[in-house]
C-alpha cells in the first residue's frame, strides 16, 4: 500500500472509526487519540512489509482492539462481551453516525446551534429562545430548516431517513 492508498483511506475512515471508539470508549477525546494510534499502528505494520487484504476490517479490529487496552489500562474492568466483535452492523451504525455528525457540521452555525441545543441537550424551544436572546418562531424556524437540510443531506434519491437520535 502506498503512503497516497493509506492517505486516501484515512481520509475515508476517520470519522466513521471515531464513531465506532466513541461507542466503546464514551469520551469524545479519547476516541480521536484511540483512532489516530490505530492508523499509527496500521502504518508500521503496512510499513513493514505486512499485506492487509480487507483494509476496513483491518481498521475496525485495530480500532476496537486500541479502545480495549486503553480501558483496561485505565484500570477499568472490561467486559468484551459487551463489546461485540466488528461485524456490518457495527461498521454500517459507525459509518451512519458519521454521515449524520457531518451533515450537522455543514448546517449553517445558528441553525446547527439550535439544533444541537434541542436536539443533544434536550432544551425546550423557550429555553433555547431564552438563552441565545431570539423569538421562539425563530427557534421552530431554524429547527425546520436543519430537519430539511438534514433529510436532503441524508437521504438517498427518493429513499426517506430517519435520524435515530430524535
Amino acid at each position: 500500500m502506498t503512503g497516497k492508498e493509506f492517505e486516501s483511506h484515512f481520509k475515508r475512515m476517520y470519522l466513521p472509526l471515531g464513531m465506532y471508539a466513541l461507542h466503546i470508549v464514551d469520551n469524545a477525546d479519547e476516541a480521536e487519540d484511540l483512532v489516530q494510534d490505530a492508523f499509527m499502528k496500521a502504518w508500521l505494520y503496512i510499513e513493514r512489509g505486512s499485506e492487509v487484504d480487507n483494509f476496513s476490517s483491518f481498521m475496525y479490529r485495530t480500532v476496537r482492539n486500541v479502545c480495549l487496552t486503553h480501558l483496561r489500562n485505565r484500570h477499568e474492568t472490561v467486559d468484551e462481551s459487551f463489546i461485540s466483535d466488528v461485524g456490518e452492523d457495527e461498521i454500517d451504525t459507525s459509518i451512519r453516525d458519521a454521515k449524520i455528525w457531518k451533515a450537522i457540521d455543514n448546517l449553517p452555525e445558528k441553525c446547527r446551534n439550535v439544533f444541537l441545543m434541542s436536539k443533544r441537550d434536550g432544551l425546550s424551544n423557550e429555553e433555547i429562545a431564552d438563552e441565545l436572546g431570539i423569538s421562539i418562531k425563530t427557534v421552530k424556524n431554524q429547527l425546520t430548516k436543519a430537519f430539511g437540510r438534514l433529510r436532503e443531506a441524508l437521504s438517498d434519491g427518493h429513499k426517506p431517513f430517519f435520524l435515530p437520535f430524535l
